[in-house]
């Protein structure tokens, strides 16, 4: 008899990845971290357990906004709470601004579980806009995107 095994939460053991996002289309590289983030990639998946791996984010800023005014048309809203505080910023401002890693954060956010397991399955996502990042000593395995994008890209 076959029977299903439940991760318990002592027993996890996690990774940590590092993926260059340069050039890589911005909702199918959100959709592969938030995978990882979750635990979906790995055998022993628990939907009720946090069983994922941390995620670093290099060279955020490179990012790629596919469509032709996906760059404009992506806006993000936001309320400061006083009388008339409506304010937004397009995508394209935000990648040439001064927090460009904000917008993987908001995608992947996004693709996550709206509960706290998933607010703290997010905690694990580490988003830098250089190449330059503080986790070496975490020993971060490299993490290739582009061909797992490119394959399901040729289907």
């Amino acid at each position: 008899m076959k029977l299903t095994i439940s991760q318990k939460p002592h027993l996890v053991e996690r990774k940590w990845f590092v993926v260059d996002a340069t050039d890589l289309p911005l909702g199918r590289v959100s959709s592969e971290i938030a995978k990882v983030l979750r635990g979906k990639t790995k055998a022993e998946f628990t939907p009720h357990v946090d069983c994922g791996d941390n995620v670093i984010v290099i060279n955020a800023d490179k990012v790629r906004l596919t469509g032709r005014n996906k760059a404009d048309q992506l806006v993000h809203h936001w309320h400061t709470g006083h009388p008339g505080g409506l304010k937004s910023i397009s995508a394209a401002k935000e990648l040439d601004g001064r927090f460009p890693e904000r917008v993987v954060e908001r995608a992947v956010k996004r693709m996550m579980p709206k509960t706290p397991l998933g607010r703290a399955m997010f905690k694990k996502l580490h988003v830098y806009a250089s190449a330059e990042h503080p986790h070496q000593g975490q020993k971060p395995e490299a993490l290739d995107l582009g061909a797992t994008i490119a394959k399901k890209n040729h289907k």
